[in-house]
């Protein structure tokens, strides 16, 4: 074999495994979080990623940085399939076992946290890249302790509230649901599974039952502090109450997002009332189709197919990225197809020369 068949070869065949990867190897990251009531994350992060105000948020910066606060709304396996209690262990639920955001694991009992009541209850959850998928909402079962880690076996084994393809309002998924009866301290658990990808998102949302309004649990409502005699001070052992929880305001979630390692406003239609459909593949440059000569059967390169990529995108969750990168590969596979048609033909012709 010839330097330049075996040139023709490479670029015919050792272009498709990377055209391929780049079909498949970038997932898709649609973000978002549960802001009524309010999720832990998107608590600290509305109280400012560099100086937050409460105890519980402090420590969470102290035990994993800011970052995890610019990324409120990544908290996800990109590949968890629905498999969430296999993937994520005990004690690492609000996390998603994902090492950066370690400091929403904290068991304390100081977490900012917002009055809810038995009853229906209006829930949103602030999508920054919108997708199709289903929420499931759990509740903490009696007796639950903030101060020890959040086990599965802390929640409730049914959600008490679902929803597939809410309403998309103003930047938010909107479901209603009915809030069990409860007392005291306790936590709501969300998940958010994609139906358009593996990928899901979760969220740990501190309530307290017996105050306030269900309808004002992410917005700013709480407990107000006990109100003391003028001049008296407080006793050594007391700690100041948490601040009232409040979600992220629209203008620092715009800020934020140059911080933020994590993709926002991202892919998908304008369809407010089913979500974001992952971006169909572009068109993939044409491929040279194959004359009848002699040996260019052999010489055969998979043609690119749209339609394939589109699919691929579908499963994996693939971004506008995985686009370019799926397009990149189809026209390299049509080049390097042209270039060994071309020395397949001009051999044959040689090869007929020769013979007379």
């Amino acid at each position: 074999m010839t330097a330049r068949r075996k040139a023709a070869g490479i670029v015919a065949l050792g272009f498709a495994p990377f055209a391929l990867a780049g079909i498949t190897a970038t997932p898709a990251l649609a973000h978002g979080s549960l802001t009524d009531p309010v999720s832990r994350v998107s608590a600290c992060f509305a109280e400012g990623p560099e100086n937050p105000v409460s105890a519980a948020c402090k420590a969470a910066v102290a035990a994993g940085g800011t970052q995890a606060l610019y990324d409120w709304n990544g908290v996800n396996i990109a590949n968890a399939a629905g498999k969430h209690q296999e993937l994520i262990p005990d004690g690492k639920l609000c996390s998603a076992a994902n090492d950066k955001f370690k400091g929403l694991d904290l068991p304390r009992a100081d977490w900012p946290a917002s009055p809810v009541k038995a009853g229906k209850h209006t829930f949103k959850f602030r999508a920054t890249a919108p997708h199709k998928g289903s929420f499931e909402l759990y509740l903490t079962k009696p007796g639950y302790d903030p101060t020890k880690p959040l086990a599965w076996s802390d929640l409730e084994a049914k959600p008490f509230a679902q929803a597939t393809d809410p309403a998309l309002v103003d930047g938010s998924y909107v479901f209603d649901g009915t809030i069990p009866e409860a007392a005291g301290r306790q936590l709501i658990y969300t998940v958010w599974q994609r139906s358009d990808s593996p990928e899901a998102f979760y969220a740990c949302s501190d309530v307290v039952f017996g105050g306030g309004s269900a309808g004002t649990g992410g917005a700013g409502g709480g407990e107000a502090p006990e109100e003391k005699p003028a001049g008296e001070a407080p006793k050594p052992q007391e700690s100041a109450p948490a601040p009232a929880p409040s979600a992220p305001s629209e203008d620092a979630i715009t800020e934020g997002a140059e911080k933020s390692s994590v993709e926002h406003n991202g892919h998908g239609d304008d369809d407010a009332k089913t979500g974001a459909k992952v971006n169909a593949a572009a068109p993939a440059a044409p491929a040279v189709e194959p004359k009848a000569d002699a040996g260019a059967e052999q010489g055969n390169a998979p043609e690119a197919n749209a339609a394939g990529q589109e699919d691929v995108l579908a499963e994996t969750g693939g971004s506008s990225s995985s686009t370019y990168l799926a397009m990149g590969g189809a026209a390299a596979l049509a080049v390097g197809a042209a270039v060994l048609f071309s020395s397949q033909r001009r051999r044959a012709t040689a090869s007929g020369r020769h013979s007379r």
